[in-house]
């Protein structure tokens, strides 16, 4: 992460410490190493103002001083207490660091009740959590827990099988005691019923559905879930793990939404490559960052990894496009990793709208066995959907889905969904209880498609 640094190197705060160089940042803040191995936090005024005006912190703790004409303030950490940010904190190693992270939730809870922590600052020193508010969406104490524990994977503690296949060292009891310690509800399946290291968990009986894409559906079941289901099955007859799969088509085709699903079914850890994630304007940065990733799915397998816009990273190495030196070494690097994961138990799932440009050598088979079309959703496909998602909120038993199926048949799925949620809206603007054909006819019309030339020159003027 590229840090544009307020501070610079050799600057001495007045504890006397010098700036080596800056590690990361966010609105209002920056971390930096020192010379003296300590770590260091930096924040501009208003946000340790809310800090101290929440309680979380007493002014007293923090260095002031002044860089030019805008004032800082600091706090400093050695190098064997934690202080970074919540998305950069390193797994654990044993429970005592484990319970610390989970105390430090538990702290901070007791003074702020309200505000998200999952792109906080953890401060180890003064066990405490800093959030940062910033306007991302919320996200549970769960969440940031897991993520904690297992060093920036998002998943929940209530999921007990993701998260046991991450933490393979803490014993049962003891990650009772962890979720217990900060504040954050057990998960049920955390019980006496586990026996042996297996989990009985409700999400072993969940039902893996694409609504709206039977074709794709079946395809998941047979090629990925059920080898994963059956594996001594499979196993006798020579087939260990499912192979790689691209998902290729139009934007808007649901080629994401299947991924997801896909990973929300199995409940394994799940990393993604993309371009906010891995890419770089320094030479050799995004293959080492493509490295890195693809370590930590088979560090954590049975685990999912999922490429998205892959025409970014893979394009054919003969093409002006791809024909740099560090494109080609993009390449290779996943050439040479993609089979070491798949024989190590890590699901590749990666999408792109652009097939064409893909290297021909990615998608031999062997690295991507199956390469899958998914076209934009049929009429029948169309109806299904909106059959689903018409049926969860209060309707009108004469709605014509038939009908509006046919209006928005070749359109991608999120028009489809959208198109049910503006329904909705319109049936309340109205203040009616329900929704009604009326409704849902005024949502369709009032949104087109944006391919039209009536949705691209849409405008609201003043």
């Amino acid at each position: 992460m590229s840090v544009d640094a307020w501070l610079p190197m050799d600057f001495a705060i007045p504890s006397g410490k010098h700036i080596q160089l800056p590690l990361c940042e966010g609105d209002g803040w920056q971390l930096y190493k020192t010379k003296e191995g300590d770590n260091l936090l930096v924040v501009k005024e208003n946000l340790r103002d809310r800090w101290v005006h929440a309680n979380l912190l007493d002014s007293g703790l923090f260095e002031r001083f002044t860089f030019g004409e805008p004032c800082f303030y600091s706090i400093s950490s050695p190098p064997d207490q934690v202080l970074a940010a919540i998305q950069d904190c390193r797994s654990p190693n044993n429970k005592v660091e484990a319970l610390v992270l989970a105390q430090a939730i538990n702290a901070t809870r007791k003074i702020d009740v309200e505000s998200s922590l999952h792109d906080g600052i953890m401060v180890e020193r003064y066990s405490r959590i800093l959030p940062t508010y910033t306007l991302s969406p919320y996200v549970d104490d769960e969440v940031v827990l897991g993520a904690l524990l297992t060093g920036g994977i998002p998943v929940s503690v209530k999921s007990i099988r993701r998260l046991r296949s991450c933490l393979t060292w803490i014993p049962e009891l003891a990650l009772r005691e962890i979720i217990e310690a900060s504040g954050c509800e057990l998960a049920p399946s955390l019980n006496d019923s586990e026996t042996a290291g297996h989990i009985i968990s409700p999400e072993t009986t969940a039902k893996f559905e694409l609504v709206g894409r039977p074709d794709l559906e079946r395809f998941m079941l047979d090629q990925v879930i059920d080898i994963i289901e059956n594996a001594d099955k499979y196993r006798t007859l020579g087939i260990d793990f499912p192979s790689a799969v691209v998902l290729h088509g139009p934007p808007g085709c649901g080629k994401t939404f299947a991924a997801g699903k896909l990973v929300e079914y199995l409940g394994w850890p799940s990393f993604e490559i993309n371009s906010s994630s891995v890419g770089s304007p320094y030479i050799h940065e995004t293959s080492r960052k493509i490295a890195e990733l693809f370590d930590r799915a088979i560090q954590n397998a049975p685990s999912v990894l999922v490429i998205d816009e892959m025409e970014a990273f893979l394009a054919d190495r003969q093409s002006g496009a791809a024909s740099g030196h560090h494109r080609v070494e993009e390449v290779a690097e996943f050439l040479r990793r993609i089979p070491e994961a798949i024989k190590n138990h890590v699901l590749i799932i990666a999408m792109t709208n652009r097939i064409e440009m893909i290297d021909p050598a990615i998608l031999r088979r062997g690295r991507f066995d199956h390469v899958v079309k998914v076209d934009m959703p049929s009429e029948a496909e169309v109806k299904a959907l909106l059959e689903k998602l018409i049926s969860e909120l209060p309707h009108a038993d004469d709605v014509n889905i038939q009908g509006i199926a046919e209006k928005l048949s070749n359109r991608p799925l999120s028009d489809v969904a959208f198109t049910v949620r503006e329904s909705a809206r319109l049936a309340a603007k109205a203040g009616k209880t329900i929704i009604d054909g009326e409704c849902l006819e005024l949502a369709v019309t009032s949104s087109p498609s944006r391919d039209t030339e009536v949705a691209i020159n849409r405008k609201i003027g003043f």
